[in-house]
């Protein structure tokens, strides 16, 4: 199904080799942020505990955290620039993913 899809949309799936980090290294560095500022560094009692900390830490890293890689802008603030300047290329309107009231 997968590859049908691919195929349709003209997309060219290509895969790693598995269990390799140098493969998959940015996957691999951003793991390794998430279990260092996560489970590493606090205990919890139960999975909602952590599953709640995850989206916290993950809603702060992408609206917050400003990054050099990026020129000082946060994540959310670099896809938005991108929906400005290459709307085409996005399903939907990136500046309504905003978190707040209305999420």
């Amino acid at each position: 199904m997968f590859d049908c899809a691919c195929v349709s949309a003209g997309i060219e799936h290509r895969t790693t080799k598995p269990n390799h980090p140098w493969t998959h290294g940015q996957v691999e560095r951003m793991n390794r942020t998430i279990k260092e500022a996560t489970v590493k560094r606090y205990h919890y009692d139960s999975h909602d505990q952590l599953r709640q900390h995850l989206q916290d830490f993950i809603d702060a890293y992408n609206f917050a955290r400003r990054l050099k890689t990026l020129k000082g802008l946060t994540p959310y603030e670099h896809i938005c620039s991108f929906w400005t300047s290459q709307p085409d290329r996005f399903i939907i309107n990136s500046l309504h993913q905003m978190p707040g009231l209305n999420t």
